[in-house]
């Protein structure tokens, strides 16, 4: 009985390592994903912040550390080694109590992150210029077109850009245009500033606001929804690790004592 019982908990601890390499995997994804992603409001974020760059490299350490411990869980297991085992032990502990640090870190300073969200994207519209070729302008076009908003409060953030502003006539951003069904495909892709040709206005010489052809909402509620969905998602994966992490350091602990216990038993009396 003594014996099944090793063999099953051995082949358990296999497979919650396996699972385990898997979810580091994914984890090391999420960071690489922050850091290389160039189409959505991340590249803004992570451009700018240094709170997400840091959170990105913390995302890759742990990932990265997390597969390694998941390999040498598997071979710790398959082989029986207690020396393996016990170090794997330790460093599932130490894993567990850095995610819980960071995942605690990361909760109570979610109100900063939303804070320097504001002011990076209030900075890039004051300092957005036409014709220009910006990898954070052309992120932030896409958001505004695929999100279908204007600004970040409201589409009155525009008019803190001063070359914007200082067209005589109808001036508006092209990606915050009201979209029609036939542009479907053709207006998520545009970028800088666009003009109505021979536009009427009340007041001839300005650039009124009021009479751009754009969504009036702002980015802001929409940006921190998809922002509070995707890291969401982070935490959730990083609560199904800490889970795995618990059972794999009781079953190594378990199979452990077990290998312990079989090779003094194994001792011959004489």
């Amino acid at each position: 009985m003594g014996s099944a019982c090793i063999k099953v908990t051995k082949y358990f601890l296999f497979l919650f390592n396996l699972l385990f390499f898997v979810l580091g995997a994914v984890i090391l994804g999420f960071g690489v994903w922050i850091l290389a992603d160039r189409s959505s409001f991340i590249s803004v974020l992570q451009t700018s912040s240094t709170s997400l760059k840091v959170g990105a490299y913390i995302f890759i350490s742990v990932g990265a550390f997390t597969m390694l411990m998941g390999f040498l869980g598997c071979i710790g297991a398959v082989n029986e080694v207690r020396c393996l085992l016990g170090l794997y032990f330790v460093f599932l502990l130490l894993i567990l109590i850095i995610q819980v640090t960071a995942g605690v870190l990361f909760y109570f300073n979610m109100g900063k992150l939303k804070q320097e969200m504001g002011g990076i994207v209030t900075q890039l519209i004051q300092n957005y210029k036409d014709n220009h070729e910006d990898s954070l302008q052309e992120a932030w076009d896409y958001v505004q077109a695929q999100v279908r908003c204007c600004g970040w409060v409201s589409f009155y953030n525009w008019t803190e850009n001063a070359e914007l502003m200082n067209h005589t006539n109808i001036t508006y951003p092209c990606s915050c245009e009201i979209e029609r069904e036939e542009d479907d495909h053709r207006l998520q892709m545009r970028k800088g500033f666009c003009q109505i040709p021979d536009s009427n206005t009340t007041q001839p010489g300005v650039n009124s606001p009021e009479l751009w052809p754009v969504y009036q909402e702002g980015c802001m509620k929409k940006v921190q929804a998809w922002l509070q969905e995707n890291l969401g998602i982070i935490l959730g994966v990083c609560v199904g690790v800490a889970v795995i992490e618990l059972l794999g350091m009781l079953l190594s602990m378990t199979l452990c004592r077990h290998i312990h216990s079989e090779d003094y038993s194994e001792v011959p009396k004489y």
